[in-house]
């Protein structure tokens, strides 16, 4: 399977300059956990995410009202194309330590891909194989 089979395109983002405040009122309302941080032209720049919120923003060594995304986000970020194929994205998402990869295609962001979207998609399957299994045994 493919990328775009299971990426979101309702891709949250903030700019670099975004004060940790404004980062976390989207957060809130818009119901996510992670943004994507983009730069003036729209490049994907990094992700941050609400742990990132409190362990470097609120609990770091300066004011919450002095920082702003750019201080904060995390830059260990790799993005991934819609045709890459998702076994491969998991392998390198292992590799990398990371929860959330960005999809970029043509220099665009045009989604992302997360653990929980990797579950829910390996559950589907698991689920596809368990109706095989049931089907050898008629109630």
């Amino acid at each position: 399977m493919l990328v775009k089979g299971i990426a979101q395109s309702d891709v949250v983002t903030v700019g670099i300059e975004a004060t940790l405040e404004d980062v976390a009122r989207t957060m809130r309302d818009e119901r996510v956990g992670s943004v994507v941080v983009v730069d003036g032209k729209g490049v994907v720049s990094g992700l941050l995410t609400d742990r990132d919120l409190v362990v470097y923003g609120i609990a770091g060594d300066r004011a919450v009202s002095d920082l702003v995304a750019n201080d904060i986000f995390s830059t260990n970020v790799f993005c991934v194309d819609p045709e890459d194929e998702v076994a491969d994205v998991v392998d390198r998402m292992h590799d990398e330590g990371v929860r959330r990869v960005p999809v970029v295609s043509d220099g665009s962001l045009v989604g992302i891909v997360t653990l929980d979207d990797l579950l829910c998609h390996l559950s589907a399957q698991i689920e596809s194989l368990a109706d095989v299994v049931r089907g050898e045994f008629p109630e």
